[in-house]
């Protein structure tokens, strides 16, 4: 399939102070769409000027929730040259949740074109200052234009391009985390394991209630017993309990995420032991008592790696290191950091080459 390109009458202006880009906030020049019909498939591919979606007031996303999405980052080497950090496994992860929520699969040779040929055309939207990237965020919606619930018959699929810098005010600095006992995110057989909506409009109530508390993100548990560690928000989570790596296993409910893979393979490859695992709450907090929790961090493709300096639960603020990032936080941190903006070999061959600057 070709993709045509309709160039823009009014270019954007780029940010200026690179330091205060935040994060989604600022939007490129073009966007990428491409339809879907049950008697087409995926056709009239295009990148067009970034602009307002046309939606039919039927459409079955805005009754239903047949959304999907996912993230990723260009970023740019100081020798000029634009990578992604693994796109193709958040193309098969994006087709992972399109088949849990009825939606049409996609291409994935032709999906990582269209990253290319849209980054590409927006290479002098990739930031240059330490810490930030052009952050990606492909989307698929379903668009029936009538009422009914059933498998999606129309979709439509978008990428869209914002500079960012940290996804934390915080940075690399811990941040404060609050365990969850009362709402639950996902369960096993739902969609936990999908990147979709519906996943995250669950976790508001809990995220603001943890917000207006002082703490910067939630940790769920699992949906039935509300005794396993699952995830953070918007992040996996890991725990160096006496000087072992412990990450709650997939088990349907938890994101599959890139991030949390990748720092497993590094983790072993450094030569730790690394369990994927349920790990009860109570099983944490007594790790946390016997001094034996030596760090804690999230992982995810916004913040890459975010140390857990506070835990709070029923009431009670736990320490982890003192407050302080961690040695593997942050050599996890140091290590995909460096691959990603080729400060470091890429030894994995993780990175993929858009274009050079």
């Amino acid at each position: 399939m070709e993709i045509q390109f309709t160039p823009t009458a009014t270019p954007k202006e780029k940010p200026k102070d690179e330091s205060k880009l935040g994060f989604g906030k600022i939007f490129t020049d073009y966007m990428f769409v491409m339809d879907y019909s049950a008697d087409k498939g995926w056709h009239d591919a295009r990148i067009i000027p970034y602009g307002p979606l046309a939606l039919n007031p039927a459409s079955s996303v805005l009754h239903y929730g047949t959304e999907i999405f996912e993230g990723l980052k260009a970023y740019r080497t100081s020798d000029g040259e634009i990578r992604l950090f693994r796109p193709w496994e958040n193309i098969r992860r994006m087709n992972n949740s399109a088949e849990r929520l009825c939606l049409p699969e996609v291409d994935e040779e032709f999906v990582l074109s269209a990253f290319d040929r849209l980054v590409t055309l927006e290479k002098d939207w990739v930031p240059h200052e330490e810490g930030t990237s052009l952050y990606l965020r492909p989307f698929m919606y379903g668009n029936d234009p009538h009422l009914g619930v059933h498998a999606v018959h129309d979709a439509t699929f978008v990428i869209i391009c914002s500079p960012v810098g940290a996804y934390y005010a915080e940075g690399i600095n811990p941040v404060k985390i609050i365990i969850e006992d009362k709402d639950v995110r996902a369960v096993r057989g739902g969609t936990g394991y999908a990147k979709c909506g519906g996943n995250y409009a669950a976790s508001l109530r809990a995220g603001k209630k943890a917000e207006e508390k002082g703490y910067t993100q939630v940790l769920w548990l699992d949906g039935v017993e509300r005794k396993y560690i699952e995830e953070v928000g918007s992040m996996n989570v890991m725990f160096k309990i006496d000087g072992t790596i412990v990450t709650p296993a997939l088990l349907g409910s938890v994101l599959p995420g890139i991030t949390r893979k990748s720092c497993i393979e590094l983790l072993k490859s450094w030569g730790y032991k690394v369990e994927e695992r349920q790990l009860s709450v109570d099983e944490l907090v007594a790790a946390i008592k016997d001094g034996k929790l030596e760090e804690a961090w999230g992982t995810g493709t916004a913040a890459v790696v975010s140390p857990i300096g506070t835990l709070c639960y029923e009431n009670v603020e736990y320490t982890v290191n003192g407050s302080k990032i961690g040695e593997i936080t942050q050599r996890l941190y140091d290590e995909l950091t460096g691959i990603q903006w080729g400060r470091q070999p890429d030894p994995f061959s993780w990175c993929h080459t858009v274009c050079r600057a």
